[in-house]
């Protein structure tokens, strides 16, 4: 028994390696990514805020051991995208002065970790807003014409994928974490006022030339460990309310979908949906080699990520390979190589 688990398990990690083998080089000559801290690169580093993670032991097992200002161990979903289309192995983020346009030309990352769809969201932890990350991308935009000439960066801009992934941030340290937007709205008008603000993005996007773009969904987020820890009602449990919300609100994000590519000619928009699959990891952590699925491994894994996650904590794991999670709130490097590859099926049928 055991034998044939572990031959399905090699079986299994071989897929993952083919499905992120290199495919095209031609049809998505660059990843252009917007968002929260499932995609953050680093840009939180360069500006004053708490959340940040650009020190031990985030990045231990990225290449060369660096924290670059990812919430993880290693690397992300659209680093691991960018690899599969064929274009470099991780995307940089567009503050970091380490990198030049020449870098950016192939994948850039506009996202801040703490942020959200809605300005409030980005305001609880002072990071950067969805309407500056797309200033951000505009400035880039100009850059990008400067160095390959207008025909050029036409072309990059309108044949790129541009991931979106935020929304967790609106509901757990937002709506229900402080009182303002629920003195505002019900939680149904909430998620209304937040797929609102994501059709908006898209026709701002779509007007500034995108034209192939996939939108993250939320993952069940009743079962991050932070969302287990606090669950007073049933310890250790996942939080289902948090989770039905999850799935109401990809409801109302699949419709958005649908209707966006009714109506803007030309634009192509997928509905990634992480939500299955990653609730299996959860629920199944064996099938998929993980041994633990209830807390991150740094630290308890309960409460520690940001600041809390230190680099001397004692009961940080030695093999974050076997986890799920990372911290309280963010997945691990393999993991995320797990959801990248199931999403990447999806986005290679639509784009290749």
């Amino acid at each position: 028994m055991a034998y044939m688990w572990f031959t399905g398990l090699i079986i299994f990690s071989t897929e993952i390696l083919a499905l992120l083998v290199p495919e095209c080089r031609a049809r998505v000559p660059a990843i252009i990514v917007f968002g929260d801290s499932s995609v953050d690169s680093g840009n939180n580093n360069f500006i004053s805020t708490v959340a940040k993670s650009n020190f031990a032991p985030y990045g231990r097992d990225f290449p060369g051991g660096n924290a670059t200002g990812r919430f993880c161990n290693g690397r992300l979903p659209p680093d691991y995208l960018s690899e599969a289309f064929g274009l470099k192995p991780s995307i940089p983020a567009y503050l970091d002065p380490m990198y030049s346009i020449q870098d950016f030309a192939t994948g850039v990352c506009f996202a801040s970790a703490g942020s959200g769809y809605d300005n409030a969201t980005a305001d609880v932890l002072g990071v950067i807003p969805l309407w500056q990350e797309l200033e951000n991308y505009k400035d880039y935009q100009r850059k990008l014409e400067t160095f390959l000439g207008a025909e050029q960066e036409k072309e990059i801009i309108t044949e790129a994928l541009y991931i979106m992934s935020v929304g967790t941030n609106d509901f757990l340290e937002n709506y229900y974490a402080i009182p303002g937007r629920r003195s505002q709205f019900t939680i149904q008008q909430y998620q209304d006022f937040l797929i609102g603000l994501a059709e908006d993005f898209v026709k701002q996007l779509y007007a500034l030339g995108a034209r192939k773009l996939s939108l993250t969904g939320l993952p069940p987020m009743g079962c991050l460990p932070l969302e287990r820890a606090t669950n007073f009602m049933h310890p250790d449990s996942c939080a289902e309310e948090y989770n039905d919300l999850a799935l109401e609100f990809n409801g109302k994000l699949k419709q958005l979908v649908a209707e966006l590519n009714d109506e803007l000619p030309g634009m192509k928009v997928v509905f990634a949906n992480p939500y299955d699959l990653l609730l299996q990891l959860i629920t199944a952590p064996s099938l998929y080699g993980f041994e633990n699925a209830e807390v991150g491994c740094c630290g308890s894994g309960t409460f520690e990520m940001g600041i809390m996650c230190t680099p001397d904590h004692p009961l940080t794991c030695t093999d974050a390979d076997k986890y799920v999670f990372w911290d309280a709130f963010h997945l691990t490097d393999r993991a995320n190589q797990i959801i990248s590859s199931y999403l990447f099926k999806d986005l290679k049928s639509n784009f290749l």
